[in-house]
Protein backbone atom coordinates (compact mmCIF):
# COMPACT_ATOMS: atom_id res chain seq x y z
CA UNK A 1 0.00 0.00 0.00
CA UNK A 2 2.96 2.35 1.07
CA UNK A 3 4.35 1.81 -2.75
CA UNK A 4 1.15 3.04 -4.20
CA UNK A 5 0.52 6.14 -1.91
CA UNK A 6 3.65 6.99 -2.83
CA UNK A 7 3.26 7.03 -6.74
CA UNK A 8 -0.10 8.42 -5.78
CA UNK A 9 1.75 11.42 -3.96
CA UNK A 10 4.30 11.97 -6.65
CA UNK A 11 1.74 11.88 -9.32
CA UNK A 12 -0.27 14.72 -7.65
CA UNK A 13 3.06 16.79 -6.82
CA UNK A 14 4.12 16.64 -10.79
CA UNK A 15 0.81 18.55 -11.55
CA UNK A 16 1.14 20.55 -8.78
CA UNK A 17 -2.38 19.70 -7.41
CA UNK A 18 -2.50 19.22 -3.23
CA UNK A 19 -4.15 16.19 -1.98
CA UNK A 20 -6.23 18.69 0.16
CA UNK A 21 -7.90 19.96 -3.17
CA UNK A 22 -9.34 16.67 -3.81
CA UNK A 23 -13.06 16.66 -3.27
CA UNK A 24 -14.32 13.55 -4.17
CA UNK A 25 -13.10 10.55 -4.78
CA UNK A 26 -14.59 7.61 -7.25
CA UNK A 27 -13.12 4.10 -8.06
CA UNK A 28 -13.62 1.29 -10.63
CA UNK A 29 -11.77 -1.43 -9.48
CA UNK A 30 -11.46 -4.93 -12.29
CA UNK A 31 -8.74 -6.43 -10.05
CA UNK A 32 -11.02 -7.30 -7.03
CA UNK A 33 -7.71 -8.29 -4.36
CA UNK A 34 -6.43 -4.81 -4.80
CA UNK A 35 -9.87 -2.94 -4.72
CA UNK A 36 -9.75 -2.47 -0.70
CA UNK A 37 -6.13 -1.91 -0.63
CA UNK A 38 -7.06 1.05 -2.69
CA UNK A 39 -9.90 2.29 -0.98
CA UNK A 40 -7.61 1.92 2.58
CA UNK A 41 -4.54 4.29 0.90
CA UNK A 42 -6.99 6.73 -0.85
CA UNK A 43 -9.06 7.51 2.49
CA UNK A 44 -5.56 7.44 4.12
CA UNK A 45 -4.38 9.99 1.88
CA UNK A 46 -7.17 12.06 1.61
CA UNK A 47 -9.48 11.93 4.91
CA UNK A 48 -12.56 10.84 2.38
CA UNK A 49 -13.91 7.13 1.87
CA UNK A 50 -14.00 6.62 -2.12
CA UNK A 51 -17.01 5.65 -4.06
CA UNK A 52 -16.62 2.37 -5.44
CA UNK A 53 -18.40 2.15 -8.45
CA UNK A 54 -20.86 -1.06 -8.79
CA UNK A 55 -24.33 -2.06 -10.15
CA UNK A 56 -26.01 -1.14 -7.29
CA UNK A 57 -25.46 2.53 -7.65
CA UNK A 58 -27.46 5.08 -9.45
CA UNK A 59 -26.59 5.27 -13.08
CA UNK A 60 -30.02 6.38 -15.09
CA UNK A 61 -29.69 2.93 -16.46
CA UNK A 62 -30.96 -0.06 -16.43
CA UNK A 63 -29.15 -3.12 -17.35
CA UNK A 64 -30.79 -6.21 -19.16
CA UNK A 65 -28.50 -8.88 -18.80
CA UNK A 66 -28.91 -12.36 -17.26
CA UNK A 67 -26.50 -11.07 -14.17
CA UNK A 68 -26.12 -7.43 -13.74
CA UNK A 69 -23.62 -7.89 -11.06
CA UNK A 70 -21.25 -9.50 -13.69
CA UNK A 71 -20.86 -6.21 -16.12
CA UNK A 72 -17.51 -4.56 -15.00
CA UNK A 73 -17.62 -1.60 -13.66
CA UNK A 74 -15.30 -0.08 -16.42
CA UNK A 75 -18.04 -1.06 -18.88
CA UNK A 76 -20.62 0.76 -16.86
CA UNK A 77 -19.36 3.32 -16.68
CA UNK A 78 -18.48 3.48 -20.33
CA UNK A 79 -22.72 2.69 -20.70
CA UNK A 80 -23.50 6.04 -18.70
CA UNK A 81 -21.15 8.12 -20.71
CA UNK A 82 -21.90 6.83 -24.07
CA UNK A 83 -25.74 7.38 -23.20
CA UNK A 84 -25.10 10.72 -21.97
CA UNK A 85 -23.29 11.95 -25.06
CA UNK A 86 -25.17 10.30 -28.31
CA UNK A 87 -29.15 10.37 -25.92
CA UNK A 88 -29.68 7.55 -28.83
CA UNK A 89 -29.36 4.00 -29.16
CA UNK A 90 -25.55 3.51 -28.84
CA UNK A 91 -22.43 1.12 -28.87
CA UNK A 92 -19.44 1.69 -27.07
CA UNK A 93 -16.24 0.19 -28.73
CA UNK A 94 -13.44 0.21 -25.97
CA UNK A 95 -10.01 -0.96 -27.19
CA UNK A 96 -8.12 -1.52 -24.02
CA UNK A 97 -6.31 -4.74 -22.45
CA UNK A 98 -9.78 -6.43 -23.65
CA UNK A 99 -11.71 -5.43 -26.62
CA UNK A 100 -15.03 -4.60 -24.93
CA UNK A 101 -18.43 -3.70 -26.96
CA UNK A 102 -21.23 -2.50 -25.05
CA UNK A 103 -25.07 -1.80 -26.59
CA UNK A 104 -27.08 0.65 -24.49
CA UNK A 105 -30.94 1.93 -25.65
CA UNK A 106 -32.22 5.43 -26.27
CA UNK A 107 -33.89 4.29 -23.56
CA UNK A 108 -31.37 3.86 -21.14
CA UNK A 109 -31.01 -0.17 -20.85
CA UNK A 110 -27.73 -2.01 -21.28
CA UNK A 111 -28.50 -4.56 -23.76
CA UNK A 112 -25.66 -6.77 -23.95
CA UNK A 113 -22.05 -6.75 -23.96
CA UNK A 114 -19.52 -8.42 -26.28
CA UNK A 115 -15.65 -9.09 -25.38
CA UNK A 116 -12.60 -10.48 -27.20
CA UNK A 117 -8.89 -10.18 -26.21
CA UNK A 118 -7.44 -6.61 -27.06
CA UNK A 119 -5.34 -5.52 -29.86
CA UNK A 120 -2.00 -6.10 -27.38
CA UNK A 121 -3.31 -9.30 -25.79
CA UNK A 122 -3.64 -10.96 -29.33
CA UNK A 123 -0.22 -9.94 -30.05
CA UNK A 124 1.17 -11.13 -26.93
CA UNK A 125 -0.64 -14.25 -27.33
CA UNK A 126 0.74 -14.57 -30.99
CA UNK A 127 4.59 -13.55 -30.08
CA UNK A 128 4.51 -15.79 -26.99
CA UNK A 129 3.34 -19.07 -28.47
CA UNK A 130 4.45 -19.09 -31.65
CA UNK A 131 8.54 -19.21 -31.58
CA UNK A 132 9.25 -17.62 -34.81
CA UNK A 133 6.96 -14.22 -34.63
CA UNK A 134 8.29 -11.31 -32.71
CA UNK A 135 6.05 -8.86 -30.94
CA UNK A 136 5.91 -5.66 -33.71
CA UNK A 137 5.09 -2.18 -33.11
CA UNK A 138 0.89 -2.06 -33.54
CA UNK A 139 0.56 0.21 -35.97
CA UNK A 140 -0.96 0.00 -39.72
CA UNK A 141 0.76 -1.63 -42.23
CA UNK A 142 1.12 -0.11 -45.86
CA UNK A 143 -0.74 -2.96 -47.20
CA UNK A 144 -2.80 -5.58 -46.12
CA UNK A 145 -0.71 -7.80 -48.58
CA UNK A 146 2.77 -8.05 -45.85
CA UNK A 147 6.02 -8.39 -47.61
CA UNK A 148 7.49 -8.98 -44.37
CA UNK A 149 6.94 -10.83 -40.84
CA UNK A 150 6.75 -7.30 -38.91
CA UNK A 151 4.04 -6.12 -42.07
CA UNK A 152 2.41 -9.42 -42.09
CA UNK A 153 1.80 -9.85 -38.26
CA UNK A 154 0.33 -6.06 -38.23
CA UNK A 155 -2.09 -6.83 -41.33
CA UNK A 156 -2.97 -9.62 -39.62
CA UNK A 157 -3.68 -7.86 -36.55
CA UNK A 158 -4.53 -4.59 -36.99
CA UNK A 159 -6.96 -5.24 -40.53
CA UNK A 160 -8.28 -8.18 -38.60
CA UNK A 161 -9.55 -6.16 -35.47
CA UNK A 162 -11.01 -3.59 -38.04
CA UNK A 163 -12.92 -6.51 -39.84
CA UNK A 164 -13.72 -7.56 -36.17
CA UNK A 165 -15.14 -4.54 -34.94
CA UNK A 166 -17.24 -3.90 -38.24
CA UNK A 167 -18.69 -7.34 -38.10
CA UNK A 168 -19.52 -6.84 -34.44
CA UNK A 169 -21.63 -3.69 -34.99
CA UNK A 170 -23.01 -4.52 -38.11
CA UNK A 171 -24.67 -8.12 -36.50
CA UNK A 172 -25.67 -5.97 -33.16
CA UNK A 173 -27.54 -3.54 -35.71
CA UNK A 174 -28.71 -6.22 -37.58
CA UNK A 175 -30.25 -7.99 -34.33
CA UNK A 176 -31.51 -5.05 -33.45
CA UNK A 177 -33.09 -3.68 -36.74
CA UNK A 178 -31.93 -0.34 -37.17
CA UNK A 179 -28.82 1.82 -37.10
CA UNK A 180 -26.77 2.81 -33.94
CA UNK A 181 -24.56 5.37 -33.10
CA UNK A 182 -21.03 3.76 -32.67
CA UNK A 183 -18.64 5.39 -30.18
CA UNK A 184 -15.02 4.54 -29.64
CA UNK A 185 -12.53 4.95 -26.73
CA UNK A 186 -9.70 3.26 -25.13
CA UNK A 187 -5.73 3.69 -25.44
CA UNK A 188 -5.88 1.61 -28.94
CA UNK A 189 -8.73 3.43 -30.47
CA UNK A 190 -6.08 5.75 -32.32
CA UNK A 191 -4.76 2.39 -33.72
CA UNK A 192 -8.43 0.90 -35.44
CA UNK A 193 -10.64 4.77 -35.90
CA UNK A 194 -8.33 5.81 -39.01
CA UNK A 195 -9.18 2.61 -40.81
CA UNK A 196 -12.85 2.33 -40.99
CA UNK A 197 -15.85 4.69 -41.16
CA UNK A 198 -18.67 3.60 -38.57
CA UNK A 199 -17.42 5.38 -35.92
CA UNK A 200 -19.72 8.55 -35.23
CA UNK A 201 -17.63 9.65 -32.36
CA UNK A 202 -13.88 9.00 -30.42
CA UNK A 203 -13.50 10.09 -27.06
CA UNK A 204 -10.67 9.14 -25.58
CA UNK A 205 -11.90 9.99 -21.61
CA UNK A 206 -15.06 8.43 -22.55
CA UNK A 207 -14.60 5.87 -18.73
CA UNK A 208 -13.52 8.78 -16.84
CA UNK A 209 -16.46 11.09 -17.82
CA UNK A 210 -18.74 8.10 -17.01
CA UNK A 211 -17.24 7.66 -13.67
CA UNK A 212 -17.68 11.35 -13.23
CA UNK A 213 -21.10 10.95 -14.17
CA UNK A 214 -22.26 8.25 -11.66
CA UNK A 215 -20.60 10.30 -8.77
CA UNK A 216 -22.47 12.81 -9.05
CA UNK A 217 -25.31 10.61 -9.51
CA UNK A 218 -24.71 9.24 -5.88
Amino acid sequence: MDEYAIQLRSLFANEAIPLSAIEQIVMSSVVPPLTATFQRMLARLTQQQPLVINTSLRTGLSIAIDNPYELGTDLLANAVAGHQLTKTDCVVVDFGTALSVVTVSKAGEIQGVSIAPGLESAMKALSTNTAQLPFVPLTSPPSVLGKNTTHAIQSGIVFGYVGLVEGLVGRIEKELGHPVEIVATGGLAEVITPLTNRFSRVEPWLTLNGLRLIASLN
